[in-house]
C-alpha cells in the first residue's frame, strides 16, 4: 500500500498501473465509511497476492487530485475508488460494498494467477527471440505452454503463431500446428487487425504447399499480365519467404489493374504484411509533467516510430485505390 500525493501522482499511479493494476482509496480521516472500507481492500490486496496494488489518497490533503477524478466519473462522496489500469482510470465504485462485491469488481481488472503464468512465460520467450543465440524450440515450448495456461493471452498466441509460420519457410509441416493453433481464436478476425493478418500468412503459408515454383508463376505473368492467380500465388510466395516489400510490389499489380479481384483479396494481403511489418508502440516509461501544467489523471500514450518503408507503401497503397 502506497500513499498518493500530488509529487507521486506520476510515478506511483499512472506509471505503476502500466505494470500491474492499481486501486486508488480516496478517502478523508472524518469519514466512517471510509473507517470501514480500509481494511477490507488492505485485507484483499493480502490476499490478492502482488495482483493489484493498493493505493490510498487524503482527499482532503490531495484535494486537486480528488477533485479531479471525482469530476471525471461524476462522483460526489466518499469513500471512492479507482482502478487504474494502463496508466489509465478504468473504472471506479462509490461506497464501503462488502467484500464479496469488491472481489467482483477487483476480478473484472486483475489478472488470474494462471494470467500472470502466462505472461511470465511470454516475456522469457520474447527475451530469448530478442538473443540471437535462442534455442528456437525452447522459445515454442514456452509459448505453447503459456497458451495452453491462458487461452485469453493473445500476445501469447499471436507471438506462437509468428514463430511457427517463420519456421515454416523451411518446415513445412509447421503450417499445420499453426492451423490448429489459430483456430481456437479464427472468431478474432473479424475485430483484431493483428489475428486478421496472421489469417493471411496462414493463408499464404498453405497455398504456397500446393502452388507452381516462382519460375513457372514468372512464365505465367509474362505471357498474360492479367492473369492474377499467378501473380497473386508468386505474392504469397513471397511473402511466406520473408521477401514482404517484393510480396506487396506484386500485389500492387493487381490493385492497380482489379481492386475488387477475389474479394479484394490483394489489398487485404497487402494490408495484413503492413499490419505484419508496423512494430507495437514501445511500452511508456516514467515521464514527468511539464513544469506549470495541470495536473494529468492519465497518462500519455506511447506512439511508436515512423519507419519510413512502411509510410512509403502506406502511400503506395493509397494512391493505387483513390
Amino acid at each position: 500500500m502506497i500513499d498518493i500525493t500530488i509529487e507521486n501522482f506520476q510515478t506511483e499511479l499512472i506509471e505503476a498501473s502500466r505494470q500491474q493494476p492499481v486501486l486508488l482509496d480516496i478517502w478523508a480521516p472524518w469519514c466512517g465509511p471510509c473507517k470501514s472500507l480500509g481494511p477490507v481492500l488492505e485485507k484483499l490486496e493480502t490476499a490478492y497476492a502482488g495482483r493489484f496494488l493498493l493505493a490510498k489518497l487524503n482527499s482532503d490533503e490531495q484535494p486537486e487530485i480528488a477533485g479531479q477524478l471525482s469530476q471525471a466519473f461524476g462522483v460526489r462522496s466518499i469513500p471512492f475508488c479507482v482502478m487504474f489500469s494502463g496508466g489509465q482510470p478504468v473504472d471506479g465504485f462509490v461506497g464501503a460494498l462488502p467484500e464479496a462485491q469488491i472481489r467482483e469488481f477487483l476480478d473484472k481488472h486483475v489478472p488470474s494467477p494462471e494470467a500472470l503464468d502466462a505472461e511470465a512465460e511470454v516475456q522469457e520467450a520474447e527475451a530469448m527471440l530478442a538473443d540471437e543465440s535462442h534455442d528456437i524450440e525452447s522459445v515454442l515450448g514456452k509459448l505453447q505452454e503459456a497458451v495452453a495456461i491462458d487461452p485469453a493471452n493473445d500476445v501469447a498466441r499471436l507471438d506462437y503463431l509468428k514463430v511457427l509460420l517463420g519456421l515454416a519457410r523451411t518446415e513445412p509441416e509447421r503450417v499445420a500446428q499453426a492451423r490448429a493453433a489459430f483456430e481456437p481464436a479464427a472468431v478474432k478476425v473479424m475485430t483484431d487487425s493483428r489475428f486478421a493478418a496472421i489469417e493471411r500468412w496462414l493463408e499464404a503459408a498453405e497455398a504456397v504447399q500446393q502452388a507452381p515454383d516462382l519460375a513457372t508463376l514468372d512464365a505465367a505473368i509474362a505471357a498474360n499480365k492479367r492473369d492474377f492467380t499467378a501473380r497473386f500465388l508468386r505474392a504469397q510466395q513471397l511473402f511466406v519467404t520473408g521477401q514482404l516489400t517484393d510480396a506487396m510490389d506484386e500485389l500492387l499489380e493487381i490493385i492497380m489493374r482489379d481492386k475488387a479481384w477475389q474479394d479484394e483479396a490483394a489489398r487485404k494481403t497487402y494490408v495484413a504484411i503492413l499490419e505484419l511489418m508496423t512494430k507495437p508502440a514501445p511500452k511508456a516509461g516514467p515521464e514527468a509533467a511539464p513544469s506549470g501544467s495541470t495536473l494529468e489523471i492519465a497518462g500519455r500514450a506511447a506512439v511508436a516510430p515512423s519507419d519510413p518503408v512502411l509510410d512509403q507503401y502506406r502511400r503506395k497503397l493509397s494512391m493505387a485505390l483513390f
